[in-house]
């Protein structure tokens, strides 16, 4: 980081005008490109899918794209997943529904972009665990796979002839991977 450069908390990128597409990293802002139709239709679906699966069973919030989750203090992070699940517990102790969510969300999705390196994946999923993230899906739309982790030495590959399910995060949700890539 250069030594000029100042540093911005997430109260301050809540009161940025056009703050839609950045992230900030360590108190850095970082901007993203915005998604492409493939990457765009994925996340509707698996946000789809939690939302119907998280209102009927009421356990807790789901949440779309751009929803930001303040990660870490001092420096600030604040991430937004492509898709995520709150539990009600946590949910309930929020103390504003304004604003980013501060903490971490239960389950974390990111759609990978073709712009996406693997360092800047490999980050937001070690970011995600560090906060408190129970459960990290990363969608891979070119080799039509999922990695689920569960921490940084309980990692799984789907492919699309496996069953994606919410483990103890989600109990008793199950889609079909090959659902979310049709």
């Amino acid at each position: 980081m250069d030594l000029q450069t100042r540093l911005v908390t997430a109260e301050e990128l809540e009161r940025m005008p056009n703050n839609a597409h950045i992230e900030l990293v360590k108190g850095e802002i970082v901007k993203m490109t915005p998604a492409g139709h493939q990457h765009g239709e994925i996340a509707l679906a698996i946000g789809s899918l939690l939302r119907e699966f998280v209102r009927k069973h009421k356990l807790g919030k789901a949440y779309g794209a751009e929803t930001g989750f303040i990660l870490s203090h001092n420096p600030d992070t604040v991430r937004a997943p492509d898709a995520a699940f709150v539990a009600a517990e946590h949910a309930a102790k929020q103390k504003r529904r304004e604003g980013f969510f501060d903490g971490a969300p239960d389950l974390a999705v990111e759609v990978v972009s073709p712009e996406d390196t693997v360092e800047e994946v490999d980050g937001k999923v070690l970011e995600y665990l560090q906060a408190g993230t129970q459960l990290v899906w990363i969608v891979h739309p070119k080799t039509q796979t999922i990695t689920v982790y569960r921490s940084l030495d309980k990692v799984h590959v789907l492919t699309i002839k496996d069953t994606l399910d919410g483990d103890d995060v989600l109990p008793g949700f199950a889609v079909p991977v090959k659902e979310i890539f049709e």
